[in-house]
């Protein structure tokens, strides 16, 4: 697979978002089944695997760092610490001291001596970024990480820490289904000179064309409380995926491989992280590395896109509610 560049740090062009493997979406693999994708992924190009501490309470970030132990040092991982509100952080060396805990944890979990790319789960409102920017400007001099991001983060909040310590990557959603982050925050990533990193970019699933009006969830399962699996709204958003089919026919590609390669063609810092449960959609999500849109097929794709209505979103708030359900 071709590789690309988060501000210097070389990953392959798609990356493996690993953490449906622990959570989020009925059911998850076992443990075996899970290493066994992560060794697939990798046989198949990928060398960019992202994870978090708050997946699973850290077994996901366990069960990568068993995986990919055999070829660490041919991988990149990503990580997140999250920070909560009101935490009562108000100083400096307290805030250092919590980071550095949960650094050390996330390592200790991970089985390696330091984390590639360590991401801000979400921004802290009651936390100055340029706090945390200090602080990870320290942990890359002592070497425990090598860059670090933000996920979510706005223009301001982006400018303000990269100034203090420059970010390698901003995380963020980011789909053909929801592209709010184009009209200012990727457009300050080419400025800075910053890598953007879209999680969900197949839109939880969606974008595959594989999901159906009548499919039901059920338990903890993401999708349960993503409005665009709302009955209705997989409905209103069928002639979007006709756009999307269509052009994959003409291909000889797939829906979801279409959706990746549009995001692909927009910009060369642009490295989405799939995620996938099943060996044949990790081939097929990571085969879009070699699906290639011309000029006029992409022009053609954003003007039929525009003419389009998106029904439903993914929340952070809407999520929150897995948490009280059965």
């Amino acid at each position: 697979m071709n590789k690309r560049k988060l501000n210097g740090l070389e990953v392959s062009a798609i990356g493996y978002g690993c953490m449906g493997l622990s959570q989020g979406y009925i059911p998850v693999p076992d443990k075996e089944e899970a290493i066994r994708l992560i060794h697939h992924a990798f046989e198949l190009g990928c060398t960019f695997f992202d994870t978090a501490e708050g997946y699973a309470m850290g077994a996901n970030e366990q069960l990568l760092g068993e995986a990919l132990k055999p070829f660490r040092q041919q991988t990149v991982i990503a990580t997140k610490f999250l920070i909560p509100e009101n935490s009562g952080y108000h100083s400096l060396p307290q805030l250092k001291q919590e980071l550095s805990n949960r650094l050390d944890n996330s390592l200790k979990r991970l089985g390696t001596d330091h984390i590639d790319l360590y991401y801000q789960h979400r921004v802290t409102k009651d936390i100055p970024v340029e706090d945390i920017a200090v602080c990870m400007g320290e942990f890359i001099k002592a070497g425990k990480i090598l860059g670090w991001g933000q996920s979510q983060a706005t223009v301001e909040e982006i400018r303000k820490a990269h100034a203090v310590t420059p970010l390698t990557a901003i995380q963020s959603e980011y789909s053909i289904m929801a592209r709010g982050f184009e009209k200012e925050v990727i457009p300050l990533c080419e400025e800075l000179g910053i890598g953007f990193v879209p999680f969900s970019p197949l839109a939880n699933g969606l974008l595959s064309g594989k999901v159906s009006a009548d499919d039901h969830y059920t338990g903890k399962d993401a999708r349960r409380v993503i409005s665009r699996f709302n009955k209705e709204n997989i409905i209103a958003n069928q002639p979007l995926l006709q756009v999307i089919t269509a052009l994959a026919a003409a291909k000889n590609a797939t829906p979801a491989q279409i959706s990746l390669a549009w995001m692909l063609h927009k910009k060369d810092f642009i490295v989405p992280i799939p995620g996938s449960r099943k060996p044949d959609r990790l081939t097929e999500n990571f085969g879009a590395a070699a699906v290639t849109l011309t000029t006029a097929e992409y022009t053609a794709l954003e003007t039929a896109l525009a003419s389009l209505t998106i029904y439903g979103s993914r929340r952070d708030e809407d999520l929150a509610k897995l948490r009280t359900l059965q």
